[in-house]
């Protein structure tokens, strides 16, 4: 053999005896087969071979079996971020002329995708109050194939009560869909309570570093594989199995980070709710919340990510207030060790359901960081709010009567 030949040729190496607890880094496009006849038939290898690296490599499937596990599901796909988990998982199965419900306090991007792109291609959509399962009762057709919903809602945390919205669904003979992000597989469990497809967006809390895009589908049956798995193919869709090493390893840290940040989080939503500028601390674990018995009911935990809703006089001086933070970062997504805040807009996302509230609403994420410093920092915006708002109210008071 020529050194040429040799430079190429990769040789075998015995794996027996090397057993690390890191998961290996597989990277391959092309899988090789051992003969001809092997080749030919790669396409009865069905979804749990290796016919090609877009359909998975060894590190991804671990990511994979992981999730699978504590989803309770029968498989798990990757994808390349939360959002793509959400659209791949509707997308197989609607078609023109059929019905889809979308909770009214969904993920912002997934309403866009029903609005823009499920409209465009023939799709029914239409909103339903989370609230409410009469209300998805009152609205299901015989088109209807899906009843997307996410538990608790973006931003505003409203708590679905999933097992009478799936046995609603499925009476009507269409899926139940849940995004999973708040609460991660550790904290609830979609299809223990009726759904069949559960998405997770593991840039947040599962990835936990704020360095990588990733998401995940569930599915709690084994015939939702196939259209799921096909669409992917189709699509050209795949995860690097780099990303993949990289969530392996924040998911070995997730239950530590999740219990501190839900400890943290939920003095600090106790604390912030008797503020006299505070209309409303949005958390499914405070009793104060009107959907906390659901919560109790069906949840194992919460986690580090909640919402304030300021007075109306206050809440306009809310976005600028947030350049006295020195520990918290102004930024999106949420779950990592860095904690977060981010003034989110909300009545123009409802359709369903009217927002009674301020359109701009604070949402927190708890991080890692030293307690006492991040307390430090919530009471640095509410300084900053309390003197904004009171020197607003002296300026609006000097303004001359006007003259009728």
């Amino acid at each position: 053999m020529s050194d040429l030949t040799k430079c190429v040729l990769t040789p075998d190496v015995p794996t027996d005896g090397f057993t690390p607890l890191a998961v290996g880094v597989h990277r391959a496009s092309t899988i090789v087969f051992k003969d001809a006849a092997a080749y030919t038939s790669r396409g009865e290898r069905g979804h749990e071979g290796y016919p090609y690296g877009l359909y998975g490599t060894p590190t991804t499937r671990t990511l994979e079996a992981k999730l699978t596990s504590l989803e309770g599901g029968a498989w798990t796909f990757l994808t390349p971020s939360g959002q793509a988990a959400n659209a791949l998982a509707v997308l197989p199965f609607l078609g023109g002329g059929d019905h889809i419900l979308i909770a009214d306090t969904a993920y912002p991007p997934m309403r866009d995708l029903a609005e823009s792109d499920l409209r465009r291609l023939g799709v029914d959509v239409e909103f339903f109050d989370p609230r409410s399962p009469e209300d998805v009762a009152a609205r299901m057709r015989k088109s209807t194939r899906l009843v997307w919903c996410e538990s608790p809602g973006s931003t505003t945390m409203e708590i679905l009560d999933l097992p009478r919205i799936a046995a609603i669904a499925h009476e009507h003979g269409a899926l139940v869909g849940v995004d999973n992000t708040w609460a991660t597989p550790l904290n609830f469990k979609p299809l223990e309570h009726g759904a069949d497809i559960v998405t997770e967006a593991l840039t947040k809390f599962v990835s936990g570093h704020s360095d990588v895009l990733m998401g995940s589908i569930t599915v709690r049956d084994a015939a939702l594989i196939k259209p799921i798995r096909a669409l992917i193919g189709r699509m050209g869709i795949g995860v690097s199995p780099d990303d993949a090493s990289l969530v392996l390893r924040g998911f070995e840290t997730l239950g530590v980070r999740l219990r501190h940040s839900e400890r943290v989080a939920l003095d600090f939503a106790r604390r912030i709710e008797g503020h006299p500028l505070v209309a409303r601390v949005l958390h499914p674990a405070l009793d104060s919340f009107p959907d906390h018995g659901l919560w109790k009911r069906d949840f194992l935990g919460s986690s580090g990510v909640f919402s304030i809703v300021f007075t109306r006089a206050a809440s306009s001086h809310v976005a600028a207030s947030l350049d006295a933070l020195k520990v918290f970062a102004i930024g999106a997504s949420w779950g990592g060790t860095r904690s977060l805040a981010a003034p989110m807009s909300i009545a123009g996302f409802r359709s369903a359901t009217a927002w009674s509230g301020p359109d701009v609403i604070l949402r927190i994420s708890i991080g890692l960081e030293d307690e006492r410093e991040l307390w430090d920092d919530v009471e640095r915006v509410l300084a900053a709010v309390e003197a904004k708002s009171s020197a607003a109210a002296s300026e609006a008071s000097l303004k001359p009567a006007r003259l009728g």
